[in-house]
């Protein structure tokens, strides 16, 4: 059985690179390179998503694409307040390789949200074959998983194809690998309830102490809200209180608007619940923007160089800097706090939508915010 402890965790909070491998040969470039970062005795969390990017799953993916953060915004609920990583296993392509089982990884486990949601925007639909076992293999064995005793660490596998077709490893195997490690799995089989594959898939929630869920992939539950609009427009005010340092800040910036884009892009609901999760303790940039890394001890910039500061801070003596800063957390503070004023208004309104809508077949993020749910109150979170 996963190990279920109540636990006092000292957090190691590595901002980890993103990987990944293509079929093609090339390989991305590694963004992130691993900070280690001040725990405070807060809890962690190690969440890992493999999906399916056969022909088929075009739904599967945007349904991920649209709720990502609500599952962020569930974690930032939880208590004590977790430090959170992601990581993103896509199989079943067929322009991946094939001596990996069609299998890639995406995103390391990180910290950084910005960047496995570019991850999952980049995600393309392609053929093939859909070796379930082996995404549960590479997701256990190939990510950086926290080695603390008392991490909570979670796979999500989801899928249409029969989850024991892998030629190579039995699936039983695979998930027993993950098992080993302490790590919920848990299977979301898109299709219908009564599908002969679905057997399958609730073996591997069974085998992996995990939970099942058979969903409808294309369906996706978004309301919008009045507060939505308003949430956009703070989500991009909170971006001016960030203050870039390092070579990858200004990469860092313009992901983190362009995220922000892809999130309206995909509808006002989306970028209101990222505004949310944004304003959120689980999202941090210690590793690109002062005011974090300064807040959690990360960077004393009083004794940083000239040269390692942005352009408004070089000619500033030490408490000009630290005045500087005060002043962006200050504006930071009170935006985060307008956030989740409006963002607990959305949630009542959504709530009592939701009670007038008939029910209909499970939705992916109900499976997942379910099943993380279920696994961190068995780890000794409250919400």
């Amino acid at each position: 059985m996963v190990k279920r402890i109540a636990l006092s965790f000292v957090m190691l909070f590595s901002s980890a690179a993103l990987a990944g491998g293509h079929g093609n040969g090339q390989t991305q470039r590694d963004p992130s390179p691993a900070i280690p970062q001040a725990t405070n005795g807060a809890k962690k969390v190690d969440l890992v998503i493999a999906l399916d990017t056969s022909s088929s799953m075009d739904g599967l993916i945007d349904a991920a694409r649209q709720k990502l953060w609500d599952v962020v915004n569930l974690l930032s609920h939880a208590k004590p307040s977790p430090v959170l990583r992601v990581g993103i296993i896509s199989y079943g392509n067929d322009g991946y390789d094939a001596k990996k089982g069609w299998v890639r990884k995406d995103a390391e486990l990180t910290t950084n949200l910005d960047d496995v949601y570019q991850k999952l925007f980049a995600l393309k639909t392609n053929g093939g074959s859909e070796y379930v076992a082996r995404a549960v293999h590479d997701a256990t064995s190939e990510m950086k998983w926290d080695q603390d005793q008392g991490t909570l660490k979670i796979i999500f596998v989801a899928g249409n194809e029969p989850a024991n077709q892998d030629p190579q490893i039995p699936v039983e195997r695979a998930v027993g690998e993950a098992k080993q490690k302490g790590i919920f799995v848990n299977a979301i089989y898109c299709g219908g309830d009564g599908a002969w594959e679905a057997q399958g898939w609730r073996q591997v929630a069974l085998l992996g102490s995990g939970k099942y869920a058979a969903i409808d992939q294309n369906r996706v539950v978004a309301i919008a809200t009045p507060m939505d609009s308003e949430l956009a427009k703070l989500s991009n005010e909170l971006n001016k209180t960030y203050v870039g340092y390092g070579m990858v800040a200004k990469e860092k910036a313009a992901n983190q608007a362009s995220m922000d884009g892809a999130a309206g892009s995909a509808g006002a609901p989306v970028a209101a619940s990222r505004a949310a999760a944004k304003a959120s303790v689980l999202y941090r940039n210690d590793e690109w923007d002062l005011v974090d890394a300064r807040a959690h001890g990360k960077k004393d910039v009083g004794r940083m160089k000239a040269e390692e500061l942005p352009a408004p801070m070089r000619a500033m003596d030490e408490k000009q800097r630290a005045e500087f800063l005060d002043k962006k957390a200050k504006d930071r503070s009170q935006l985060q706090q307008r956030i989740a004023e409006l963002s607990g208004k959305r949630d009542q309104f959504i709530q009592s939508e939701r009670k007038k809508q008939v029910a209909g077949p499970k939705t992916f993020d109900d499976a997942v915010t379910g099943s993380i749910r279920t696994e961190a109150e068995s780890a000794g979170f409250a919400f």
